[in-house]
């Protein structure tokens, strides 16, 4: 037994099957289009190096079968077909010749893993329920799929009665079955039991492929998945953003740097492309990273306190493995209440900006003043809150001096805009999809007539505070890619919520142009 086990553990290589187009569309309000579904598809595949994707369910929808379509042709002129796998059931084959007719080469049959599913749920006994099952397997076989089967509930059925599981696996192992993923469907799994039950498996079944499939119900996903990376699987489940129902499935971002990092097996997955992906699919989704998801949260890059900030200066005191620039990012030096003389200098110096000793302590008691108000301070604010300080005006200052935004009921919104540049006058205006993109629009023609154009806007948030009051303040932040550098992000704050948009782009133009 113990050299089959490590047998297992020896496997170099662990393949990642991301599920986000078929498990993470399960998220709450998550509904991928077709063309939503091939972009993420090819981002996985060509950019994050993924091994495989699961990439819908059969016989769900008109819409579905068309996602799936799109994504196989595709993968069929890159000859990567076998790399592309859809779920199927339990259905006298209906769902192996959806998927043999949709043009796809693999098939992940649901089937029970647990006693209770399997007599409860189908009101079968295991026997005519294993029985059912390797039918499935021959018929799908036979039209040529590839076939995994998932048994669902495993962690239950292991922990209830493994016998159950022993003969299942036992029934269908000989059949043609590429695959056995094991789901921790409801989250339960310890790392202890993943650990014990994957031993019990492969005591029994040497030979099998298995992939391990986890929720995040107890918060425990990666632990467990890591559990399994140890225990020899073959395969680990993820999604993005560790999207999936409730609390979701494995984030492939946090499983990548745990493997390489406190493992001795490996994955293909590429890491400097894991922000990337991760951001398109918060847009695509419509659910954001918390601000502190590992890898890819907004703020996981951001050191606050000015402790951390000098210890770093000094020698790296305060980084770990995970350095941004692994994953194409940068460290940040947050600027408020905690800030210290370090904080401050490592702005400073990217900024650009020279002060002598007296301007420097000068500049810090504000931001300190600022953050104590709860005001937040970005890199972008540093020249803003030197100027107010020293009372010297930014050079090169761009003003919008006036702008006219006008949107009605069924009609395209349109605007006006007049910009002081450098003592010049220039106007502009445009058409938009909202009164912002209209202002936006018209602010791009009035700065080509001079030759200047400014950043792509990546991001767009609004705060607004709780209450229901309607003349609230309110705080915008926007997020400009700045070609060659770190992202720039700048914040207005007015009651109205336009006005505020519009500050954070004055600000800034007198960034990129001033």
């Amino acid at each position: 037994m113990e050299a089959e086990l490590k047998k297992h553990k020896s496997n170099a290589f662990v393949e990642i099957l991301d599920t986000t187009l078929r498990d993470g569309e399960q998220t709450p309000g998550v509904a991928f289009t077709p063309e939503e579904k091939l972009q993420i598809a090819k981002a996985l595949v060509l950019r994050a190096k993924v091994d495989r994707l699961e990439i819908g369910s059969a016989r769900v929808s008109e819409g579905e079968r068309l996602g799936v379509r799109n994504i196989l042709v595709w993968a069929e002129k890159h000859n990567i077909l076998d790399r592309m796998e859809i779920l199927g059931f339990i259905d006298g084959g209906k769902s192996a010749q959806w998927v043999r007719d949709a043009g796809g080469k693999v098939i992940n049959l649901l089937a029970k893993g647990s006693e209770k599913h399997c007599r409860i749920q189908l009101r079968s006994t295991p026997e005519a329920h294993y029985a059912k099952v390797a039918k499935e397997i021959n018929l799908a076989h036979s039209l040529g799929l590839t076939v995994n089967v998932y048994l669902e509930d495993w962690s239950n059925g292991s922990r209830d009665d493994f016998g159950y599981v022993y003969s299942f696996i036992k029934t269908i192992k000989d059949l043609p079955v590429a695959r056995i993923m094991l789901p921790d469907t409801l989250g339960v799994l310890a790392p202890d039991e993943v650990t014990r039950y994957l031993e019990w498996i492969f005591a029994a079944f040497p030979d099998l492929k298995v992939d391990f499939h986890g929720h995040n119900d107890y918060g425990m996903v990666t632990a467990n998945s890591i559990a399994a990376v140890k225990a020899g699987v073959s395969g680990i489940h993820t999604t993005i953003n560790g999207l999936g129902e409730r609390t979701g499935n494995q984030p492939l971002p946090e499983l990548s740097v745990a493997i390489h990092d406190m493992t001795d097996r490996k994955i293909r997955v590429a890491e400097k492309q894991l922000f990337y992906v991760s951001s398109m699919v918060q847009t695509l989704s419509g659910k954001r990273c918390s601000w502190n998801t590992p890898v890819v949260g907004s703020d996981v890059f951001t050191q606050t306190c000015g402790v951390h900030a000098d210890g770093d200066k000094k020698g790296d005191l305060y980084a770990n493995k995970l350095l941004p620039e692994r994953f194409s990012r940068n460290r940040v030096y947050a600027l408020g209440k905690l800030s210290g003389k370090a904080s401050l200098e490592k702005n400073l110096e990217e900024a650009g900006i020279e002060l002598d000793d007296e301007q420097r302590k000068r500049v810090l008691a504000e931001i300190v003043r600022l953050g104590d108000k709860k005001k937040q301070v970005t890199a972008a604010d540093l020249p803003f809150v030197i100027a107010n300080i020293l009372n010297q005006p930014i050079s090169g200052k761009v003003e919008i001096i006036d702008y006219q935004i006008e949107t009605r009921y069924g009609v395209t919104p349109h605007a006006m805009v007049a910009v002081k540049y450098e003592n010049e006058l220039i106007h502009g205006s445009a058409n938009g999809d909202g009164g912002y993109d209209a202002f936006v629009k018209a602010l791009r023609k009035a700065l080509k007539g001079i030759g200047k154009t400014f950043p792509k806007l990546s991001d767009y948030e609004v705060r607004i505070p709780p209450g229901g009051k309607t003349d609230a303040l309110v705080e915008t932040r926007i997020t400009w890619e700045h070609t060659g550098e770190r992202p720039l992000i700048t914040i207005g704050v007015d009651s109205d919520q336009l006005a505020a948009a519009i500050q954070a782009t004055e600000k800034m133009l007198n960034l990129v142009l001033g």
